[in-house]
């Protein structure tokens, strides 16, 4: 079989900062508990592979293969704002702590009068 044909995913390059999904392979393929978890990559090493931080307790990983990362896009953790029913009694029940908490931040700003221009000299 060729090799180009065993790839299922395409190659991803990712960058420092993103937030991803890591899948230990070892503990997966051995059916340990606890082979999946958020990171955020803190490391891009020359062998194309990452240096993770796990969200949640745990020790830092060092190159990590990308073929068992998957990109957790903003679009998805920012959904419940986006569509949030606003205009209901409930509303506020609907939605997760995060949230309220963006939207009373953009309410704040939103009602804040524009300062003036600095004075010229």
């Amino acid at each position: 079989m060729r090799e180009s044909m065993q790839k299922t995913t395409p190659a991803t390059k990712f960058k420092r900062g993103q937030f991803v999904l890591y899948r230990d392979p070892e503990k997966f393929w051995t059916g340990q508990p606890g082979h999946t978890f958020v990171c955020r990559i803190d490391q891009t090493y020359m062998d194309g592979t990452y240096g993770l931080a796990p969200l949640t307790s745990g020790n830092p990983i060092f190159n990590a293969n990308p073929e068992y990362m998957r990109l957790l896009p903003s679009v998805d953790a920012m959904r419940d704002i986006d569509t949030a029913p606003l205009n209901t009694d409930g509303a506020a029940d609907d939605m997760t702590a995060a949230a309220i908490a963006w939207l009373t931040q953009q309410h704040a700003i939103a009602n804040t009068p524009p300062g003036l221009p600095a004075p010229r000299g």
